[in-house]
């Protein structure tokens, strides 16, 4: 039994450090995919606070995976480990039977795992956090009980402190389709033996109270007790294997596409990229204003792109004293391109030769 629990004490406390490591290298994915679930939960009154929740939960993930390690307070931390799995199982258990969540994020976008995949994962974390809490006593602290105490500590500032560094600057390793020296034309293509999702559409038409799915071919046009109800496009088949880089589509505000211009303009161009203008972050203007005056000499160019709309874009531009275009592109697209709000992305030929948070732009 002694074997069997420093066996699964090891595995589970890496484990747990591993993964909250690896979402607290970009606690804005984590706080999105969070998002994702309270739209399908019904819970989008919990959004606003989903990067809170966000840096919380990779908190305790590392301190809790430092405090198994170390033998600290087990009756406390056993305790909070079931009650942390016991709620993933939940999620992920409703992710897979639903349907309607494909991935859960619990490593991130570095590693990412199916909906079946992440459930029987957290499975069996569930087996082996169970008999750890059973037999809680019988595992003892590594070292004494202050230094215990100390190191579990530091696993929390350590956790909080790298947070902090990835919010004000970006990701240490950026596992997304728009990381440095990718070649963003590359990234849209789908990957060898991939295939789109199929769908077919389905016109929901009703007679006498009830309600009867038709086709397009087979819809009754020629009858009249039949009353229209609605039309959806039915998944049929689901998609295989995915472009890394989706939904980069950059059209002007008269809705003309500028994807190709740009993505092949050779001088090198300058994407600053905020995705909603009343959001945000400060201190970058002076910064910007000095990108402005090298576009003047024509070595290089400049061009915004936002999700907002003409009127937010107008008075953005005039409260921050930006005098390059402003392009439009679809919100989800734009956070993940950069982690901050403003970011900056260097294009050349379509390749990403720099990116930039708005605290660090040079």
């Amino acid at each position: 039994m002694k074997l069997l629990l420093n066996l699964l004490r090891i595995i589970v406390g890496v484990l747990f450090i591993f993964s909250g490591l690896v979402k607290a290298n970009d606690p804005l994915g984590l706080s999105y995919k969070m998002e994702e679930f309270f739209e399908v939960l019904h819970m989008t009154f919990m959004s606003p606070l989903s990067l809170t929740y966000s840096l919380v939960m990779n908190t305790l993930e590392i301190a809790l995976g430092a405090a198994l390690l170390l033998g600290f307070s087990m009756r406390l931390t056993s305790t909070l480990l079931l009650i942390m799995i016991a709620f993933f199982t939940f999620l992920t258990g409703y992710a897979l039977y639903s349907g309607e969540i494909k991935e859960c994020g619990c490593f991130g976008d570095c590693i990412k795992l199916t909906a079946t995949e992440t459930f029987w994962k957290d499975v069996i974390l569930l087996v082996m956090i169970l008999i750890i809490f059973i037999y809680r006593k019988r595992i003892q602290p590594l070292f004494g009980k202050k230094l215990t105490l100390v190191l579990t500590l530091l696993s929390v500032l350590f956790a909080v402190g790298l947070q902090w560094y990835t919010l004000s600057h970006l990701p240490i390793v950026d596992c997304l389709g728009y990381k440095v020296g990718n070649n963003l034309p590359e990234k849209m293509k789908l990957p060898p033996g991939a295939r789109p999702a199929e769908y077919k559409t389905v016109l929901i038409y009703e007679k006498d109270g009830k309600q009867q799915e038709f086709t397009p071919e087979n819809y009754p046009w020629s009858d009249s007790t039949w009353k229209f109800v609605d039309r959806r496009d039915k998944l049929i088949r689901e998609a295989e294997g995915e472009a890394a880089v989706k939904d980069f589509i950059l059209t002007d505000l008269d809705g003309g596409d500028q994807t190709q211009a740009i993505l092949t303009e050779p001088t090198p161009v300058y994407l600053f990229l905020v995705k909603n203008v009343k959001e945000a972050g400060e201190g970058w203007d002076a910064k910007m204003h000095a990108l402005q005056e090298q576009a003047k000499t024509g070595k290089v160019y400049i061009y915004g792109v936002t999700a907002s709309s003409k009127a937010d874009i107008s008075a953005f531009t005039a409260a921050h004293g930006l005098q390059f275009p402003f392009l439009q592109m679809d919100g989800t697209a734009i956070k993940t391109a950069g982690r901050s709000n403003p970011c900056l992305i260097l294009l050349e030929k379509g390749t990403v030769k720099g990116k930039w948070h708005y605290n660090d732009i040079p």
